[in-house]
C-alpha cells in the first residue's frame, strides 16, 4: 500500500488543503494508535512508535493511497508537558474535530486492558455532541486470553455496541477497520 507521511501540524494552517478525505484516530496515549496505523498501511515504521507514552504532540497527516489521509491526533493521559502545552494540544484538537470538513470518520481506540476510562467516555460524549461519526476500535487484544477478551469486550459493548477488536500482533480486525474506512469513503 502506498502510504507517506505528510506533515506534523501544531496549528490549523499547516493542515493539508487539498481536500483528501480524512480517517481521525483518538485514544489515550500508549494505546496503540501508531501500532493500529502502521499495520493497516503494512509499513512498520510509517507512524512512529515509542515505549514513551504521550511522544506524538502534533496532529499527523499520513496520505494514504493518495485518495485520503490518517490522521494520527495526540493522546491523552500521561503526556508530562507543562499545562500550557496540554491546553494548546487541547484547544488544537477541538478546533480540528469541530470545524474540520474533510474529517469523515474517527477511531475512538482504547485498550483492551483498561477498557474505557474516564476520559474516553468524555471523548466519546464529545464526538456524539459534534455529530462526528465514530467507531471504537479495541487494541491489543493479543495481551488477553480468551476469557479475559470476551470479558472486556462485554464491559466495553455495554457503552459501545459494536467495537472493533484488533490486534497489531495477529492481524486480528483488519479486514473490519478497512470495511469501515472503505464504507465511509463512498458515502
Amino acid at each position: 500500500m502506498e502510504a507517506e507521511f505528510v506533515v506534523s501540524a501544531n496549528n490549523p494552517e499547516q493542515f493539508p488543503a487539498d481536500g483528501l478525505s480524512e480517517v481521525a484516530f483518538l485514544g489515550r496515549s500508549n494505546v496503540g494508535k501508531s501500532s493500529l496505523l502502521n499495520a493497516l498501511i503494512g509499513q512498520r515504521r510509517l507512524a512512529f512508535t515509542s515505549s514513551t507514552p504521550g511522544r506524538t504532540q502534533t496532529i499527523n497527516f499520513y496520505r494514504v493511497e493518495r485518495r485520503s489521509y490518517f490522521v494520527d491526533l495526540p493522546g491523552y493521559g500521561y503526556a508530562r508537558v507543562p499545562r500550557g502545552f496540554q491546553a494548546q494540544w487541547k484547544e488544537l484538537i477541538e478546533s480540528y474535530l469541530r470545524e474540520r470538513a474533510t474529517l469523515q470518520l474517527c477511531f475512538l481506540v482504547l485498550d483492551a486492558r483498561r477498557g474505557w476510562m474516564e476520559k474516553d467516555l468524555l471523548l466519546k460524549g464529545w464526538l456524539e455532541e459534534q455529530n462526528r461519526p465514530y467507531l471504537v476500535i479495541v487494541t491489543k487484544m493479543d495481551k488477553l486470553n480468551q476469557a479475559e477478551q470476551q470479558r472486556g469486550l462485554a464491559a466495553i459493548r455495554k457503552i459501545a455496541p459494536d467495537p472493533l477488536p484488533f490486534s497489531a500482533v495477529t492481524g486480528r480486525g483488519m479486514r473490519e477497520i478497512w470495511q469501515a474506512i472503505t464504507k465511509t469513503h463512498r458515502k
